[in-house]
């Protein structure tokens, strides 16, 4: 592996710091013979990045949406306000923001306090997901203090962004600053973490349970940050004590989780996202394991974790050349482009336009323009027109805004990184992928031309609600 590297990390050999490479070749391989859809991964052990893999066309210099993976930057802010004397863990919530609170509101909601937000004992019965809020464009503070509570806060845990969204918004009462902001000079530029950025929502808070885009190093940066009981580079970055009471059980002998950290796989803790966005930590072997994909959820892949890790995780630092060598050929492999190839002879080169029948996305055209080896799709909805240059037998790398929130856990995506490619499946049926490589989604597009129409269907890798979108119909203009 190289010792030069794109985020300030060190790199050296597997083996040279106990690593087995054999195992973690093994432990690849067996997530590939699963079917799961790994992006990439690294994984640090004793200060050097000793092994990464990415699959094409993940760039692991561009930013990632890391989904839940922000409760862990959010946890960190916490942390912080508590060491700088903002707050305190039992603070109660209702106190900082008494003209939100409805008059109507349950009495025990005045007992939640910052903790009962850090531990998830809210009271709240069910999960409120980034992607219910992301679609609301009025207070989501406000819309917090709707959700009933159905039982005692500190008593029964229920996982909830929610609950990270209130923690981002005491930091604007108490800091005068976003959670974003606040977490600038205390963390990201001490960790040389850049090119990160976060969402913000209607009411001028980042949403601390999701919507942050940052490198997959910068979760790794994290992580390593909490291996090591909050020091990096000389420096304590977080109290250690902080760290050590965030990263083990809280609420209960029965918990598996801390302050915005989950106790799994065993024996780690984690940052955690969906569709397995995971920075592992393995503390008594001063490892760090990340891992980014497209997969239905962890429980896909933790079992192969907790077969090979720690168990990769050796003594022995002899270096061992030649099991090295078949690790990085390993590596490299995941990189391979998959080949596109058309079933059929393209048509000649034309522009066809479809005006689409009713629908509920309203859509009300689509043209597809062929000329040699690049198609132009274009999508007109009631706002606008929508564009992708696709390749035909091959794969181009472009932009766009199509929409797609409903398919993307509620995200709409806009000028996003898109690797499009298309090939026919027969004389009247197209197929187009299109991979949001900065994103946890991959669409797949079937559009059939017959009698003088098209139907347009489109489905994506994974999701937190329905995977496939309404068929589209339309009927030839030109």
């Amino acid at each position: 592996m190289p010792l030069t590297s794109y985020d300030g990390l060190p790199r050296a050999s597997a083996s040279s710091v106990g690593v087995d490479p054999d195992r973690l070749i093994a432990f690849l391989d067996e997530v590939k013979a699963a079917g799961l859809d790994l992006h990439g991964f690294m994984l640090h052990r004793h200060g050097h990045v000793v092994a990464e893999g990415w699959t094409w066309p993940v760039d692991p210099n561009e930013p990632r949406v890391l989904h839940s993976m922000a409760k862990s930057f959010t946890g960190c802010a916490i942390g912080l306000a508590i060491e700088e004397g903002f707050l305190k863990l039992d603070d109660r919530l209702v106190t900082y923001f008494p003209d939100e609170v409805p008059a109507d509101a349950a009495p025990r909601l005045a007992d939640m306090t910052v903790e009962h937000l850090l531990t998830m004992r809210t009271g709240h019965v069910s999960n409120t997901s980034g992607s219910v809020w992301r679609g609301i464009s009025t207070s989501w503070i406000a819309e917090f203090f709707k959700i009933p509570l159905a039982y005692a806060p500190g008593t029964e845990y229920v996982y909830t962004s929610a609950a990270s969204y209130m923690l981002s918004a005491l930091i604007n009462r108490v800091t005068g600053q976003t959670l974003h902001d606040y977490l600038k000079p205390r963390l990201f530029i001490p960790l040389d973490i850049h090119n990160e950025t976060w969402d913000i929502g209607p009411d001028g808070v980042n949403p601390g349970g999701n919507g942050l885009t940052a490198p997959v190093s910068a979760a790794l940066k994290l992580a390593v940050l909490h291996a090591q009981d909050g020091l990096w580079n000389g420096q304590q970055i977080l109290p250690a004590a902080w760290v050590r009471a965030a990263t083990q059980p809280q609420g209960g002998p029965d918990s598996r989780y801390g302050y915005h950290w989950m106790m799994k796989p065993r024996p780690a803790f984690s940052a955690l996202g969906v569709f397995v966005q995971m920075a592992a930590v393995y503390r008594e072997h001063n490892a760090t394991l990340v891992l980014v994909g497209g997969m239905k959820n962890s429980a896909e892949i933790v079992p192969s974790i907790e077969r090979h890790f720690p168990a990769v995780l050796g003594e022995d630092r002899s270096v061992k050349p030649e099991a090295d060598a078949r690790l990085e050929q390993r590596l490299a492999s995941m990189a391979e482009r998959p080949s596109l190839i058309s079933n059929c002879t393209a048509p000649e080169d034309s522009k066809r336009v479809f005006a689409m029948a009713e629908n509920g996305l309203g859509v009300r055209q689509l043209s597809f323009e062929f000329a040699g080896d690049v198609l132009t799709f274009e999508l007109t909805d009631s706002q606008t027109t929508h564009r992708v240059q696709v390749g035909i037998d091959h794969w181009l790398n472009g932009l766009t805004s199509m929409p797609g929130r409903a398919l993307h856990h509620g995200y709409e995506f806009n000028n996003a990184q898109i690797v499009a490619g298309a090939r026919w499946l027969d004389e009247t049926t197209l197929e187009m992928t299109w991979i949001y490589p900065q994103t946890a989604f991959r669409d797949r597009v079937v559009c059939e031309f017959k009698e003088g129409g098209v139907s347009f269907a489109r489905t994506v890798n994974v999701n937190s609600a329905g995977r496939e979108q309404e068929v589209l119909v339309g009927k030839k203009q030109h």
